[in-house]
């Protein structure tokens, strides 16, 4: 094990290849109509693109996690990331939405490796006592992409084209690849040639302490991702700002991301991890109650953006250092269910999210989001374990036996 200090190149490595498939990951958004007008068909034909992007991306985490523990995690985090590099090339190059419809669900399903697995690398990388603030230097990198994400798209498509937006980020996922190949010389590529892939799922979610941990992941992907989801919209339709503007402003979530998760492990090391994600939990209620109260303020808009960004990273580097410890030896099994749950729950937010804004307002979406946010801190302080758990054997009991047998 390395202390935060010696893993700072592959965790920054690391931290770039999430930011790239972070903002590949929203990017696809304001571009559409770009799209649509280029291969004749309707802006709401065109998004199709979106979910062909994100299924994949949701459904091929859990595959990951159980293939990098057999194989090796930078084993499968180099091929990934080549993987995406060639998707988003041949991106650029598509000619009508059935074509480009394939390619973006090619970047997805590739795409879906880098969190979970990167995750799983810090966790078998980092020591114990300096992980949190290792992972929030992480997320923190990975999600300014995402804030970014809009502006960065916007702004390409503005002064190149679409097709310079795909050509962009895989010319920057080239760079980034090469560098983390680079920066992870000497680090263990083997895997775990018995490891399985349903077993280590079953196992931890028959256990209550990591049950409940990934209950409250997809209810925090539920309402902090619903939440961010429409904090784009809601820029354009309360203040008039154009994408690159937008993206600008949502630079404020990734900014106060990064600097949460710098401090986030000294704060966890004082207080306790509990404590630590019952404040992240609570910022992010009051980032979602500003905007409620004081939406029509920008400069109260920012604050509340950045509050967001700040309780997320509190809350969610708390619940992945948890995590790593779940299943020790199949730390990318249990990375890919911590990502799924919150990609998941994101999904599940951002859909619930869209119906209440049409059906009321964005404020009464946020208020709403808000007391929930709150009733959620609550619930963690009950079902969160201040403690890390016993890491888990990486196969089930059963398949133990087994494995015994045959020795």
């Amino acid at each position: 094990m390395k202390t935060r200090a010696e893993a700072a190149p592959l965790i920054l490595s690391l931290g770039l290849a999430g930011f790239v498939v972070m903002a590949d990951n929203w990017v696809v958004s304001p571009i559409v109509p770009s799209i649509a007008r280029d291969v004749g068909a309707s802006p709401v034909r065109t998004a199709v693109l979106i979910t062909a992007y994100m299924l994949p991306f949701a459904l091929f985490q859990l595959l990951y996690g159980p293939l990098a523990d057999r194989y090796g995690k930078l084993r499968v985090m180099r091929l990934t990331l080549i993987g995406f590099t060639i998707a988003a090339a041949i991106t650029a190059l598509g000619a009508g939405l059935t074509d480009l419809t394939i390619y973006r669900a090619l970047t997805g399903a590739f795409a879906a490796a880098t969190m979970p697995v990167s995750l799983a690398l810090i966790g078998d990388t980092v020591r114990m006592e300096e992980r949190q603030g290792a992972i929030g230097s992480f997320m923190g990198i990975s999600f300014l992409g995402q804030g970014l994400s809009m502006g960065i798209g916007g702004a390409i498509a503005f002064l190149l084209s679409w097709r310079g937006v795909f050509l962009a980020y895989a010319s920057l996922s080239a760079i980034v690849t090469a560098l983390l190949i680079v920066r992870s010389r000497g680090l263990a590529v083997s895997g775990n040639p018995r490891s399985e892939i349903i077993a280590p799922y079953r196992n931890l979610l028959t256990q209550g302490r990591s049950l409940r941990t990934y209950l409250v992941v997809l209810v925090e992907g539920i309402l902090i991702m619903g939440s961010f989801s429409y904090l784009g919209a809601y820029l354009s339709h309360r203040f008039g700002l154009d994408n690159l503007a937008i993206g600008a402003t949502m630079t404020a979530f990734g900014l106060a991301a990064i600097i949460a998760g710098r401090k986030s492990g000294g704060i966890a090391g004082r207080i306790g991890r509990r404590q630590t994600l019952v404040i992240g939990l609570l910022l992010a209620a009051l980032g979602d109650g500003v905007i409620f109260v004081l939406g029509g303020t920008f400069v109260a808009v920012v604050l509340a953006i950045a509050l967001l960004g700040t309780g997320f990273m509190f809350a969610h580097s708390t619940l992945l250092t948890l995590a790593t410890e779940f299943a020790a030896k199949a730390r990318g099994t249990a990375m890919s269910l911590v990502a799924f749950c919150m990609m998941g729950g994101g999904a599940i937010g951002t859909g619930i999210g869209g119906r209440l804004v049409e059906a009321n307002s964005f404020e009464s979406f946020y208020g709403l989001w808000s007391a929930l946010l709150l009733g959620l801190a609550l619930a963690a302080f009950v079902a969160v374990s201040d403690t890390l758990a016993q890491p888990s054997p990486e196969l089930a009991p059963h398949s133990k036996r087994k494995a015994e047998e045959q020795a």
